[in-house]
């Protein structure tokens, strides 16, 4: 009864955030219990019926749904660790210098998160093409045979890798370099009459207080990552052979094009539940509290 009486008390509260609660429950709540019903369905020409975890065990099954895993892997283990090294190797270069060139800094690497992943994914569409892209005009400048960067199997991967990466730095720099104005001052002189060098000032000072932001960057990238789908549709469609498949776009594949809804279901499901995974795991390690 005490619940109630406080609850009752507080009542305009609630009043007050239940229409960002129906939202929450209508947009995001409500697909994920609606997915996971789905996911124990088939649809066959438009008839529905109950087929408990089969949808999971032929995801399994699929060798496009293994490729789709490795490569999604493969992205997040590549992109998230660069993307934030390079963010955060530039906001500690930038952060030292005035506000104008701050300013100047900022908009200029933060551009591509502004514009169109499309725009984005045809400018360098140009500058893979194997006729007359930029990168085999380079090539071509040094004497080096020209390279298909998206049709080889080799190449393929790691160049979607690198677009993802152009446009993924710009958003956790502004971050770091905010959580990197916020340290005091006092610590990094202290440091200086101790006699402590610019990398141990980094490593002693900066990297633990700005702890809580690189958490934050590195969990919003993971979950970033993951959901690729744009770069993949507009260069690859996934090909060649599976070599550029991602969790996503298999998704888009199994439920747009296909029309086997109760797999994409399970499939979104598996995603929903990897990403969970990860994101509490990198929270678990990652995450202490730092005090000086």
């Amino acid at each position: 009864m005490t619940v109630l009486r406080q609850i009752y008390r507080e009542r305009w509260g609630y009043y007050f955030i239940t229409p960002t609660y129906l939202l929450t429950v209508l947009f995001a709540v409500a697909p994920v219990v609606m997915g996971v019903y789905f996911s124990l369905y088939r649809t066959v020409r438009g008839q529905s019926r109950y087929v408990g975890f089969d949808n999971y065990l032929r995801l399994f099954r699929e060798e496009a749904f293994q490729r789709a895993i490795e490569n999604t892997l493969y992205f997040v283990l590549l992109i998230v660790p660069l993307a934030l090294a390079i963010s955060l190797f530039l906001a500690v270069l930038v952060s030292p210098l005035g506000t104008k060139a701050q300013t100047f800094f900022r908009i200029a690497f933060y551009l591509p998160v502004v514009a169109s992943p499309v725009v984005l994914s045809l400018v360098w569409l140009w500058i893979y093409n194997p006729v007359y892209g930029l990168l085999n005009y380079l090539l071509k400048l040094v004497g080096l045979p020209p390279r298909t960067w998206l049709s080889d199997l080799g190449t393929a991967l790691p160049g979607l890798a690198v677009i993802v990466i152009t446009w993924s730095i710009g958003q956790p720099l502004i971050l770091f370099l905010a959580a990197i104005g916020a340290v005091p001052r006092d610590y990094y002189e202290a440091a200086i009459i101790d006699g402590g060098n610019a990398w141990q000032r980094f490593w002693h000072i900066t990297l633990p207080l700005i702890q809580p932001t690189t958490l934050f960057v590195l969990i919003t990238n993971t979950i970033g990552v993951f959901q690729i789908w744009v770069v993949i549709h507009l260069m690859t469609q996934g090909g060649p052979f599976y070599a550029t498949q991602s969790l996503v776009y298999l998704l888009y594949q199994k439920a747009f094009v296909a029309g086997r809804f109760g797999e994409a279901s399970a499939l979104g499901v598996l995603l929903f539940v990897i990403i969970m995974a990860i994101a509490y795991i990198q929270f678990r390690f990652f995450s202490r509290s730092v005090e000086y």
